[in-house]
C-alpha cells in the first residue's frame, strides 16, 4: 500500500512541473503576442497619422484648386454657355468624387490598417491548440 502512496506522490511532482511548464510557455506565448501586436499597432498609428496629415493637406490644396479652376471656367464660358456650365461643372466633380472615393476604397480594402502578422499568428496558435 505505501509502495502505490509513493508512487502517487511522485507522479504529482511531475504532473505539477509539467503544467507549470505548460502554463509558462502558455503566459510566454501570449506576451509574444502582445508584444507584436503592440509593434504593429505603432506602426499603424505612425501611418495612420501621416495618412491623416497627408489627406488634409491635399484636401486643403484640392479645394482652392476647385475653387480657382471653377471661377475661371465659369468667367470664360458665361458668355456662351450661361448657366450650364455649372451644370457641366457640378456632373464633372460628382465624377471626381465618386472616382476619389472608389479609390481611397480600394486602399482600405488592401488591409493597410490591420494587423495581418498578429492575426495570421493568432490563428496558427489557435489551431495548434485545438
Amino acid at each position: 500500500m505505501e509502495h502505490k502512496h509513493a508512487q502517487a506522490e511522485q507522479a504529482n511532482p511531475g504532473l505539477i512541473a509539467g503544467l507549470l511548464g505548460i502554463t509558462r510557455n502558455l503566459l510566454g506565448l501570449i506576451i509574444n503576442r502582445i508584444e507584436l501586436a503592440s509593434l504593429e499597432l505603432s506602426e499603424i498609428g505612425g501611418n495612420l497619422v501621416r495618412f491623416l496629415v497627408l489627406f488634409t493637406l491635399a484636401a486643403i490644396a484640392l479645394w482652392f484648386a476647385v475653387a480657382f479652376w471653377a471661377v475661371l471656367l465659369v468667367f470664360l464660358a458665361w458668355d456662351s454657355w450661361g448657366w450650364k456650365i455649372f451644370l457641366v461643372l457640378g456632373a464633372f466633380f460628382t465624377i471626381a468624387t465618386a472616382a476619389i472615393a472608389w479609390y481611397a476604397r480600394s486602399l482600405l480594402q488592401q488591409g493597410k490598417l490591420s494587423l495581418p502578422a498578429t492575426m495570421a499568428e493568432l490563428r496558427k496558435d489557435r489551431d495548434a491548440l485545438l
